[in-house]
């Protein structure tokens, strides 16, 4: 009897832990997925409202009630057919600096202080922003109109990133591959879901109108979807102090707190004295930031290359003797950009690159290959541009995802949030020092 007994307290036993496995797996694929689905919608509603202004300025501009495609526009209007590139006068610097200033504005100072805002409410103002940026494009009226639906947008996608990538501290550190994939999934979804509704006869206005569902979306995403560790604290900004969330540092790695001890003193054993519990003070913050500068660097670097490139450069690389048109290459050259961007993006699930270094020295010699070639005209066929401009999208993808995961894993429960977000502000800087660069650029070559 007493045999029997155990004997059925063990398969007892060994069922509630298959159980306990069974929900782990769960929650572990949720999870996943529930990122990927944070980070496609959070690009997404970008991706498509930002074409969607290009439409609606031209309409304004026109008083056309027919939708264009974005790459159309780019390079339709003001054709400058007398110089010597087929190429027009870049008439959309409003609509950039409304793109990037906003995002480049959050990322520089929130860190410092959006940990007293609790994620559930950042979560809400991201899809109120992302609401008002397709109702406010869809019924513009003027182009300040289209401008402000721009600046709604770049506020949901700046304080989305920087929120979702200091979530990811308190799950699996898988979820950034989640995470990474969804935001280059973004880019090809969006521009091929606004391009095909808009060429099946739909009005930008209504194209818009049912990109609502991103925002909801992301809504059943992140409330419903996720897991969320039971501590977890949604609503409140206390016991903000993730624990062995996704693991901490390894021994050899835990760079971003090691100046501390200059300014707190050293322990009796003479090792730099750091706080193991309690927030962040500013001065702890600034000196994180500075060993964050090997991460954001490398991945400034690398954005200002390939956004030069996709702002500077690729309207001017035109192959007159191809079966595609101006505008047909300019598209093609967006879209495989963006599915290098896609497949790098994704590589985190079987491929991890450390030097991030190199990737942004490679960026570098795409945009000099690209510059010197806009000039001299040495390259011969569009399918050469095509490779180049599909490897560049995967350089790009590569060092947004590989970044985020080093920062991870080489800094400490207490300081990885705040890294997490501090150095989303990398790509937003570089994009930005990139379109100060591209605009002359074009102008010049446009002139010649």
């Amino acid at each position: 009897m007493d045999q029997s007994s155990l004997n059925g307290d063990l398969l007892q036993a060994t069922g509630s832990q298959g159980e306990q496995q069974n929900a782990r797996r769960v929650a572990h694929w949720r999870n996943v997925v529930g990122f990927w689905l944070l980070g496609l919608c959070n690009n997404f509603a970008y991706v498509v409202m930002l074409s969607a202004a290009h439409d609606i300025l031209k309409q304004q501009e026109t008083n056309s009630t027919l939708p264009t495609p974005p790459s159309v526009i780019s390079l339709s209007q003001s054709s400058n057919s007398s110089g010597r590139y087929d190429c027009n006068p870049t008439s959309t610097a409003a609509v950039l600096l409304a793109d990037i200033l906003p995002t480049l504005l959050i990322k520089l100072t929130a860190p410092f202080f959006i940990h007293a805002v609790p994620y559930g409410f950042r979560v809400l103002v991201c899809i109120a922003t992302a609401t008002a940026s397709f109702l406010v494009a869809s019924f513009s009226t003027s182009v300040w109109m289209s401008i402000l639906g721009v600046i709604f947008a770049s506020v949901s996608s700046g304080l989305g990133e920087l929120s979702f990538l200091s979530l990811t501290v308190y799950f699996n550190r898988c979820v950034l591959s989640g995470w990474g994939s969804g935001t280059g999934g973004a880019g090809v979804g969006g521009a091929l879901l606004y391009s095909g509704l808009t060429q099946a006869g739909l009005t930008p206005r209504i194209t818009l109108l049912i990109m609502l569902l991103v925002p909801v979306a992301m809504a059943i995403s992140y409330y419903f979807l996720l897991v969320f560790p039971p501590s977890f604290p949604q609503w409140s900004s206390r016991g903000r102090v993730p624990v062995g969330g996704v693991g901490g540092a390894t021994p050899e790695h835990r760079p971003l707190m090691e100046e501390e001890g200059h300014e707190e003193g050293l322990d009796t054993r003479g090792s730099p004295a750091v706080k193991t519990t309690g927030a962040l003070s500013c001065t702890e913050k600034l000196v994180i930031l500075k060993g964050l500068m090997r991460f954001i660097v490398p991945l400034a670097v690398v954005y200002f290359a390939e956004y030069f490139i996709n702002q500077g450069l690729l309207e001017l690389l035109f192959f007159p003797e191809s079966a595609l048109s101006h505008a047909e290459q300019y598209r093609w050259y967006q879209t495989l950009y963006q599915i290098g961007v896609l497949v790098s993006r994704s590589s985190l699930f079987c491929l991890k690159i450390r030097c991030v270094g190199v990737l942004s020295a490679l960026q570098c010699v795409n945009a000099l290959l690209l510059m010197l070639a806009v000039y001299y005209s040495f390259l011969t066929s569009v399918w050469i541009v095509f490779a180049i401009v599909l490897y560049e999208g995967l350089l790009g993808g590569a060092a947004y995802v590989n970044t985020y995961y080093y920062i991870s894993t080489e800094s400490g429960d207490r300081e990885r949030e705040f890294s997490m977000a501090a150095a989303s502000v990398g790509d937003s800087l570089g994009i930005a020092l990139s379109g100060a660069a591209a605009l002359p650029t074009h102008t010049y070559f446009c002139s010649l």
